[in-house]
């Protein structure tokens, strides 16, 4: 028997505008996900709202949490450098 695995990540931002590129960054991922994998990202004022559920091992589903995550922290960090150049 499968087990399912459910988690919901909400991240917030200082800004609608910050949200948007974070979630735009990462919502490539709800159309790539294997067989028994699900991940959907939305956008709500300055949250980010990510759901994974996951039908199968747990190290996908850990996998998957490290991957977002991984994402965020580059799209963020990419946000961080081209503001620093905007105000150059």
């Amino acid at each position: 028997m499968a087990r399912r695995l459910e988690t919901e990540i909400i991240l917030e931002y200082d800004d609608e505008r910050t949200a948007e590129a974070v979630a735009s960054a990462v919502s490539p991922d709800n159309f790539k996900t294997p067989s028994g994998l699900w991940v959907k990202t939305v956008r709500t004022e300055k949250k980010v709202i990510t759901q994974i559920k996951c039908e199968g091992k747990f190290q996908t589903f850990i996998a998957t949490i490290d991957d977002l995550l991984f994402c965020v922290s580059t799209a963020e960090k990419t946000l961080q450098a081209t503001r620093k150049l905007d105000k150059q």
